[in-house]
């Protein structure tokens, strides 16, 4: 038998999604009979998978202790760095600026550390975050950029901070713009791509049609040239959807692959300027909020954020 309180950043959620994000071991079978044997109560009532947690809510679980380990480690945050380069904060989000070569999120090659993993551990150290006291939650990033590409990272110091800007995220109110070198020099100096993505899961990559099929997605890029040198272009490109390397495969497909790009790119104009990670940067962030959703975080409306010193930029300039 395990029993929680209910606090903040556990509150609004469903009964049967708080338990999946909580305990790792914990199949949604076993949720769903637990409920219905009055085996998961809510103030010592039946509960239903949607019934809807609130602040001080008592919780108790009977089920076996074997399925109620904690999805998430309380200390392994700790074994990566604490510092980050922080663009803007205040007491709900934080805007880090992420190096390229840093990985988002850990993965069973890079366990220990990675940007969440530096995020929960500065917040830890401020006394922001305090592992022991959450249930479900953990301080988390709103979007994700590759390995290989810097630039402004959203994160969430609570639950609900989380839930708005992941709303936000989805009918396009955040608006992100990159930095590229493109190799080649463009006939429209200023346009809007648009293209269909299928993504290829086993490769990790993926392949652009200029017709729809049945297993691929819409993808629409906006650029515009900011200059030009020898054969190559620095763009600024504005993301209208968000697919896996889009900016990446959608430059390459239209013939005009990103300096460094190792895996949409050229390696022989990759190797002759030196370049072994893709020039791509986010480095812009636009809050442009056209709903009411998350009126607590209306302040942040309008409000632009970027990055100054973008690394290839300067090198672009001596070309």
């Amino acid at each position: 038998m395990k029993e929680i309180i209910i606090n903040k950043n556990d509150a609004g959620q469903r009964v049967d999604k708080f338990l999946l994000k909580t305990f790792k071991n914990l199949p949604s079978s076993l949720i769903y009979k637990a409920i219905r044997k009055k085996d998961i109560k809510i103030n010592s009532k039946r509960c239903q998978p949607n019934s809807k947690l609130e602040i001080g809510d008592t919780l108790v679980i009977y089920i076996r202790d074997e399925f109620l380990e904690e999805k998430y480690s309380k200390e392994e945050f700790l074994h990566a760095p604490s510092k980050l380069d922080v663009i803007y904060e205040d007491e709900n989000i934080l805007l880090i600026n992420k190096k390229p070569g840093l990985i988002v999120h850990p993965d069973k090659n890079y366990h220990f550390d990675s940007l969440v993993a530096r995020l929960q551990h500065y917040l830890y150290k401020k006394g922001e975050y305090s592992p022991q006291s959450e249930n479900s939650f953990v301080p988390a990033l709103v979007n994700r950029i590759d390995r290989n590409t810097g630039g402004i990272l959203i994160a969430a110091k609570n639950a609900e901070t989380l839930r708005i800007l992941n709303q936000k995220m989805k009918q396009r109110e955040l608006r992100k713009f990159y930095l590229c070198i493109a190799c080649g020099k463009f006939e429209k100096k200023e346009d809007t791509l648009t293209a269909y993505l299928e993504k290829d899961e086993k490769h990790n990559k993926v392949r652009l049609y200029n017709a729809p099929r049945e297993s691929t997605k819409i993808i629409k890029t906006k650029y515009s040239v900011i200059a030009e040198r020898d054969e190559f272009s620095l763009l600024e490109v504005e993301l209208l959807t968000g697919r896996t390397h889009q900016i990446r495969a959608h430059l390459a497909f239209k013939g005009h692959p990103l300096l460094g790009d190792i895996k949409y790119g050229n390696s022989q104009t990759n190797k002759e300027k030196g370049y072994t990670r893709q020039a791509l940067y986010s480095y812009k962030l636009k809050f442009d909020f056209s709903t009411t959703t998350g009126i607590f975080l209306s302040y942040l409306n309008g409000k632009e954020f970027s990055v100054s010193d973008v690394w290839f930029v300067d090198d672009f300039y001596k070309f």
